[in-house]
């Protein structure tokens, strides 16, 4: 008995809208027509359509579907799919590793678990600069990034409150004296890790977009005083760190 494409869909447990895109993608065999027009499929279609979902369920791309099913290179295919599939189920194990994470303790969702012990003394936009820069760096200057978090325990929690509430208008001797603060710290970083004063060994992106995108997440992220005072201090760290290494 022929069965209409509704009939069809409800025999193999799929939609009507699954069918017609398997019709389009050469996948499933377009039916004869009865003489009112509407399509007549068969059990050759049922059956075809059954092995269609059954390839899909185990994870089979629509584009390597005919390659299976055809039995031209079934096995060599089949590895290369579940040797895909073993990347995927790692990449939901570390996604359910992070979720854990978030789940059992107050930790902001948007960073990776490697942040986990440091996140409490991050402020939400220092939080938005390492989201960034797990986009832009690679993993060992990331680890770095987390070791100069730690390194920072002993900065005044009075400066690190002051600069992160600094108004827009903040007067020059405020700036300067914040820049003075930090510039210490940071001429031990540039010291410590090289690669902050030339990171093209450690990108992940084009050197050229990382800087775009890290100067336009600062113009976003910071106001104009606060933006100031990275700058002096940036300038004064690079000036102390020159005269450490004169002889």
């Amino acid at each position: 008995m022929p069965w209409s494409t509704t009939e069809l869909a409800a025999l193999a447990g799929t939609t009507v809208n699954a069918i017609r895109h398997y019709h389009r993608v050469g996948l499933l065999d377009h039916p004869e027509r009865r003489s009112n027009g509407y399509k007549s499929y068969e059990a050759t279609h049922l059956l075809r359509l059954l092995q269609i979902r059954r390839l899909r369920e185990i994870g089979v791309p629509l584009d390597r579907i005919e390659e299976v099913a055809s039995g031209a290179r079934p096995s060599e295919t089949l590895r290369t799919i579940d040797a895909e599939l073993d990347i995927e189920i790692e990449r939901l194990q570390r996604m359910r590793a992070d979720i854990s994470v978030i789940l059992n303790g107050d930790f902001a969702a948007w960073l990776p678990v490697e942040f986990e012990d440091v996140a409490d003394r991050l402020s939400p936009a220092e939080k938005a600069v390492i989201l960034l820069s797990t986009t832009l760096y690679d993993s060992q200057a990331l680890a770095d990034i987390r070791q100069m978090v730690l390194d920072e325990a002993d900065r005044s929690a009075e400066a690190s409150e002051e600069f992160d509430t600094l108004p827009p208008d903040a007067d020059e001797d405020v700036r300067v004296r914040l820049a003075e603060r930090f510039a210490p710290e940071l001429a031990s970083a540039f010291r410590r890790y090289a690669w902050l004063t030339d990171p093209s060994g450690h990108m992940s992106v084009p050197l050229d977009a990382a800087q775009v995108a890290l100067a336009e997440a600062m113009s976003a992220l910071y106001n104009p005083a606060q933006r100031d005072v990275m700058a002096q201090a940036i300038k004064l760290a690079r000036a102390q760190d020159g005269e450490s290494t004169q002889p």
